[in-house]
């Protein structure tokens, strides 16, 4: 089972947009009932049927507002469409239970931050013999390891990393696994 990358809630501007055009919406809705009753429409509305009247699309404040609105739309529909929150990247999930028992809860969801497996993977870096400094960049699908050397050949504290960093991040468990890339300098 492969395990989705989280997703942001996104309650709270989902929320204010909905009150929003609820709000909008009932409005509307009120004054055409009322001027269906026969009643006068609300002040508001004559107001804006006259500065339609009034204004035309080649008015700069007119433009301002349209360009204001399509902004806000093109803001909102991005969140829509975009993942969410990518700077934790999924685990996989552990084994289901050993005894066999379906339905013991929703399945399990595991993520890590980014920066804190770029820590864990450095710390592990750290420790191979002849690295003075390594820098850890961790990416959704890449690892860039840069690391300084001091007393051993370069190849053979490449190839030390390389051994150490994909033992580290196989034991991450990820769901995706990540492709290495390190560097090695005096």
């Amino acid at each position: 089972m492969t395990a989705t990358r989280f997703r942001s809630a996104r309650r709270i501007p989902a929320a204010l947009v909905a009150l929003v055009v609820l709000g909008a919406v009932g409005l509307l809705l009120y004054d055409l009932a009322a001027v269906r009753a026969d009643r006068p429409a609300m002040a508001w509305r004559r107001e804006l049927a006259h500065r339609l009247e009034v204004h035309t699309p080649a008015d700069l404040p007119v433009q301002l507002a349209g360009g204001v609105l399509a902004l806000a739309g093109a803001v909102l529909l991005l969140l829509a469409v975009t993942p969410g929150i990518r700077r934790i990247l999924p685990m996989l999930s552990p084994d289901p239970d050993p005894d066999g028992e379906a339905g013991a809860g929703p399945p399990l969801r595991a993520g890590i931050g980014r920066k804190d497996a770029a820590q864990v993977l450095r710390d592990r870096a750290m420790e191979v013999p002849g690295v003075r400094s390594a820098r850890v960049r961790m990416g959704r699908s890449r690892v860039r390891v840069r690391a300084r050397s001091h007393f051993r050949e370069l190849d053979e504290v490449r190839a030390d990393l390389d051994a150490v960093l994909a033992v580290g991040i196989e034991e991450l468990g990820l769901v995706r696994p990540l492709r290495l890339r390190v560097r090695v300098r005096r």
